[in-house]
């Protein structure tokens, strides 16, 4: 059982039950904090409480937050005495302490617009069974200087819409299955409800990939929307994460949601699993290191039990012969998706 040092509850906020809670898990962010907690409080956004959150940090991220430990908006603040080894189970912990209608699990190292709070809960009230909203995301470095490339693709191919809703069920299995097109926390607000639904904890016991079995079943519960709008800002460094693709351990997670995902949706076929593991295994095969890269295709071939070259070669294929109309594609499934959406303005 996780000790804490300390926790501040109850507090008096100018609402007894905000609309939204904001979760702050922070571990070894003492640099970025300042600049992150202010991006909250400057949302035009008012009805939140924020949760914060450290996982025994071994820089100064304590004394950090306690200087904002005073702010009205701040109605939790919980440390660990002893790390927990995953930053999911810190979502779990800040998502059982939210007393929000929504929840947003803002980063400890990443920034955000003032108005994110603010377009989300616009695209959201435009419909009802949302379960989660996605907005767009730039990268930036640990100077906040914007990198290169669009976090997500979908902003160059549909940014002529404001938003899109889609079918939850379809985004799943036509863009989910594929690849986790949720990747970054901080630009996403959930439905705390349909969080709290979610029998299957295991999300909480991965190190690199739990954003992504959590979004997977998120979207299964409803609707899924996603905002043509940069409002999120998704810090690049030397981080867990990024260790994770050097040691193979955040590809044996993606087998596993890959296997999972494939049981949960029978339509799957054959030729479709074979074209997502292919996708995978080209992945594989780009990875510098010899030793790494072999221990992952040991271990692609337990999980899925067939050939890594095969796959491999089909994938190359289908993609050779992407014009043709019945060969599948990701983009393919993409526009599949599609055609279960609406554009909201």
């Amino acid at each position: 059982m996780l000790l804490f040092r300390y926790k501040l509850e109850n507090k008096k906020m100018n609402s007894s039950s905000p609309k939204i809670s904001i979760i702050v898990p922070n571990y070894n962010y003492a640099h970025f904090l300042d600049k992150r907690i202010e991006s909250i409080l400057k949302q035009t956004y008012t009805d939140y409480e924020i949760i914060l959150l450290d996982d025994a940090s071994t820089d100064d991220s304590v004394k950090v937050l306690e200087k904002y430990k005073d702010n009205p908006h701040i109605s939790q603040f919980v440390i660990n005495e002893q790390n927990t080894g995953s930053p999911f189970k810190q979502w779990m912990k800040g998502i059982l302490l939210a007393k929000g209608e929504w929840v947003w699990i803002a980063e400890a190292d990443d920034l955000c617009e003032p108005t994110f709070l603010e377009v989300c809960m616009h695209y959201i009230n435009m419909e009802s069974n949302v379960t989660i909203c996605n907005t767009g995301s730039v990268y930036i470095d640990t100077e906040d200087n914007i990198m290169k490339g669009k976090v997500y693709q979908w902003e160059k191919n549909e940014n002529k819409a404001g938003a899109i809703c889609f079918d939850g069920k379809k985004f799943a299995e036509y863009i989910l299955y594929w690849k986790n097109d949720i990747p970054n926390a901080s630009g996403v607000l959930f439905k705390k409800e349909y969080a709290l639904n979610i029998h299957n904890k295991k999300w909480t016991d991965f190190r690199y990939c739990g954003d992504w079995l959590f979004g997977f079943e998120m979207a299964m519960q409803g609707k899924v929307i996603q905002i043509y709008q940069t409002l999120n800002y998704f810090r690049q460094h030397q981080s867990q994460t990024a260790k994770g693709k050097y040691n193979g351990q955040n590809f044996i997670e993606s087998f596993k949601i890959g296997i999972y995902i494939e049981k949960k949706i029978p339509t799957i076929n054959h030729f479709k699993r074979m074209q997502k593991h292919g996708r995978d295994a080209r992945i594989i095969k780009h990875i510098k290191n010899k030793e790494i890269r072999e221990s992952i295709i040991k271990e692609y071939k337990k999980y899925f039990h067939s050939s890594f070259i095969k796959d491999y070669l089909y994938y190359k294929l289908n993609r050779h012969f992407h014009a043709i109309p019945k060969v599948l594609t990701e983009e393919k499934d993409r526009k599949r998706a599609l055609k279960y959406s609406k554009i909201l303005s």
